[in-house]
């Protein structure tokens, strides 16, 4: 479980999120636009050097904030923040040259993902009848995690904090719920420009610990999180316009 140290950590980075949040979009709010405000709530699991080799696999907690800016009946601007766990473990594994190494870990991740939702059906909280979509979601996505490391033990730790990027491929079905709240269901992996978030090619590595890389060394570890939005709308009716 995250340390105290992590929370308080995590507690001053949202109030830095919020603060830059208020600044950038409060004169949107003045506008005739639509807007959401939510959260999330669901599982997640990681695809890399340890443990299962299942590309979906909830397991692990993830939680956070969402905003979306409805730019028009088909597509949003889209930023959220996430926390959540990860873990792996080669006894949980199929394969029996995992099941013999030996190894597991566990990580935390904090993601700040901005990006565009695009919706397969028009989707809006003005035509007075229940509207649902499926949707897909992209962007960019910064992520702070702990830089992992195998002692000459086999025991992996914690070796540093790291930063990176991933690129976010979500697909997910919405709904309305009244004229305020839209809930959602979706699953979104993450590929992401570090091979560490398991300690498989540690980012630090300190003298006399040579071997400390494992695994497939060539591709880049993935992080899944599958869960559930409820989000509530603001903001006059919209009057679209061209973009």
């Amino acid at each position: 479980m995250p340390s105290l140290l992590l929370y308080l950590q995590t507690f001053r980075f949202m109030k830095l999120v919020t603060v830059i949040f208020l600044v950038l979009f409060t004169p949107l709010f003045m506008q005739s636009q639509t807007y959401e405000i939510g959260g999330f709530l669901g599982m997640a699991n990681y695809i890399g050097d340890i443990g299962k080799t299942r590309y979906i696999a909830p397991k692990t907690p993830v939680f956070g904030g969402l905003f979306k800016w409805n730019r028009s009946p088909r597509h949003s601007f889209r930023g959220t923040i996430l926390f959540g766990q990860i873990e792996g473990d080669d006894s949980n594994s199929k394969d029996p040259r995992r099941n013999e190494r030996g190894y597991k870990f566990e990580n935390s991740l904090i993601e700040l993902s901005l990006g565009l939702e695009y919706t397969f059906w028009d989707f809006t909280m003005h035509s007075g009848l229940p509207a649902h979509t499926p949707y897909l979601y992209t962007g960019l996505t910064y992520f702070r995690y702990n830089s992992l490391v195998k002692r000459s033990d086999d025991v992996i730790i914690e070796d540093g904090k790291a930063g990176s990027m991933a690129i976010p491929m979500v697909i997910g079905y919405k709904a309305t719920l009244g004229t305020k709240f839209v809930i959602a269901a979706e699953i979104g992996a993450r590929y992401t420009f570090t091979d560490n978030l398991d300690g498989s090619n540690p980012n630090k590595i300190r003298e006399n610990q040579d071997g400390s890389s494992f695994g497939d060394i060539n591709n880049n570890d993935w992080y899944v999180f599958t869960g559930i939005t409820l989000s509530y709308t603001f903001g006059r009716k919209p009057c679209y316009c061209d973009f």
